[in-house]
């Protein structure tokens, strides 16, 4: 029996009280007196917009939200350290690279391979020792199913299942293919997780033989928080895992993570307190909150992020770079900022100069609205009478996109481009961008590696990545990028990482919005909140009380 058909009736129990009583259906639940208070501080009720449609991020199709279920019941060989920003905020430390499954690691004289010494008391959830083999088979799985995770791991030159070697039960060496400032770094996202291997080859098959199928919906892992159930759309209920080794045991021992599509539901429950944590609300919303000051907000920019506009180079019309730099000139920005973001964005729009005068991303494009030169640009562009498209959006992130999308629509119009509207269910959108054939697209894309060149070989480089949803190809822009990623010396590197952005600027495959902030509201007795590139909850950094 898979963790989606679990029954649970204590959930739904649960429910149902809350739903008929609000705050005191949880008082009821979890007890009276002193034991409510402990249960109530060890247990995190969380409401979001769409919850996870796999338990297996290396899964085609998985969403935003498989992400943060693979970092907390998952472990990694590395992580992260924490910074304080500059508003008191905590957040992961791009630059700081901390122990987890292990404890230690060294870097070889020749700077061509490194060795990871694993914690010898690491357990998965079942009871089973973590070993190298273990690692070993998670490494080579991610490599090689194709992808979104085998296109992560290849960002930092983790590409071949012969760079993945058991030395012993508890050390593992990469051999690296070249050096590769970004491959330590690349260890520590979500992709490189640690698969019981043991459990994971009993429930593959010959035509499956990475288990994909099974672990879509089961677990085999070994990180603070076990599965306890999953319900596709409605719930997902995680526990802490006692014997977890590879870190501070988390205070909170018990998440139930409830999927509530209305965004006024899921304020009302926080409001009344009915729920301790939510994110994607409006940015109308957030304003709001922050202004009311019943609930506490924290708002980070999403580094190496951008909303845009995709348009589709590889065939008819938007092959035509004057009709891309015509829609980039007629987009109402503004407007977008003021009556969709409600200001909880940086403007991507507007810069002095076409030439970038610092390696750094995401920065300001040199367009502005400007309709009349709008409409020359279509006239040059073979257009003078209009033409008809489609723009599509995703359904998941409806909250801004929708007004986004309408207000682009009505100034399209203006120049004699009639767009429809397209609205994608969230489930399927990433399957959808894959095709790589929408003609014009409304997405947000944010880099994990907070460094130009990996949001540059993630989105415009002609490997067919699968973000690269513009299907933009260019010789001379590969070139820059791989000169970025490689370079050693500093003068060189800035003069690559200019170069690409200037050349994005001029083809215009995308078309910057802006950088958005990542909001999360929470209840004033939650603490322990920290961002992190994958924009979800490490639950286990949380307190209550």
């Amino acid at each position: 029996m898979s963790l989606a058909d679990k029954p649970d009736c204590l959930s739904m129990n649960r429910r149902t009280l809350m739903k008929g009583t609000g705050t005191l259906g949880l008082a009821m639940l979890l007890g009276g007196g002193q034991a409510m208070a402990q249960n109530r501080n060890e247990t995190l009720l969380v409401v979001q917009e769409l919850g996870p449609n796999s338990l297996d991020m290396h899964g085609v199709g998985s969403n935003q939200t498989v992400n943060g279920l693979s970092w907390n019941t998952y472990d990694r060989l590395l992580s992260y350290g924490e910074v304080k920003l500059p508003d008191g905020t905590l957040s992961y430390d791009r630059a700081t690279l901390t122990p987890e499954l292990a404890e230690k690691w060294e870097e070889a004289a020749d700077g061509m391979s490194c060795t990871f010494h694993l914690r010898k008391d690491a357990t998965f959830h079942d009871g089973t020792p973590v070993t190298a083999k273990d690692v070993k088979w998670s490494f080579d799985r991610a490599v090689s199913v194709g992808g979104f995770p085998t296109f992560q791991m290849s960002a930092g030159s983790l590409e071949k299942k012969e760079q993945f070697v058991v030395v012993d039960d508890h050390t593992f060496r990469i051999d690296y293919l070249r050096k590769d400032k970004l491959l330590l770094f690349n260890v520590a996202v979500v992709v490189p997780f640690i698969i019981n291997s043991t459990l994971a080859q009993k429930n593959a098959t010959a035509d499956d033989p990475w288990a994909m199928a099974w672990l879509k919906a089961n677990t085999a892992g070994g990180g603070a928080y076990k599965v306890e159930s999953w319900k596709p759309g409605t719930e997902t209920i995680l526990t802490r895992f006692d014997g977890w080794k590879n870190g501070k045991l988390p205070s909170i021992r018990r998440i139930i993570i409830r999927d509530v599509p209305s965004a006024g539901t899921r304020r009302a429950m926080l409001e009344r307190g009915d729920a301790d944590l939510s994110a994607g609300f409006p940015p109308k919303d957030f304003e709001q909150l922050i202004k009311e000051a019943k609930v506490k907000v924290v708002g980070v920019p999403i580094p190496n992020c951008l909303w845009y506009i995709a348009l589709n180079t590889s065939k008819p019309p938007f092959d035509n770079v004057k009709l891309r730099q015509a829609v980039a000139y007629a987009l109402p920005y503004q407007q977008i900022q003021d009556n969709a973001f409600f200001g909880r964005a940086k403007p991507m729009y507007g810069a002095a100069s076409a030439t970038p005068s610092e390696p750094v991303w995401p920065q300001p494009f040199p367009y502005a609205t400007n309709l009349e030169k709008a409409k020359a640009l279509m006239a040059e562009a073979g257009f003078p009478n209009g033409l008809e498209t489609t723009l599509s959006i995703d359904v998941g992130t409806a909250t801004v996109g929708e007004p986004t999308a309408l207000l682009i629509q009505e100034n399209l119009a203006k120049i004699g481009i009639k767009a429809s509207v397209e609205k994608i269910p969230g489930a399927n959108w990433r399957t959808t961008l894959n095709k790589k054939e929408l003609p014009m697209a409304l997405n947000r894309f944010s880099g994990w590696l907070d460094y130009p060149e990996y949001y540059f070989y993630w989105n415009l480089h002609g490997n067919n990545s699968i973000f690269n949803i513009s299907a933009y190809k260019s010789p001379e822009m590969d070139k820059l990028i791989d000169k970025a990623r490689f370079a050693t010396d500093k003068a060189e590197y800035a003069e690559a990482v200019k170069a690409f952005i200037a050349l994005c600027m001029s083809d215009v495959p995308i078309v910057p919005l802006n950088q958005p902030m990542h909001d999360v509201a929470m209840q004033k007795a939650v603490n322990g909140y920290e961002f992190w590139f994958h924009r979800e909850p490490d639950y286990r950094q949380f307190t209550k009380g």
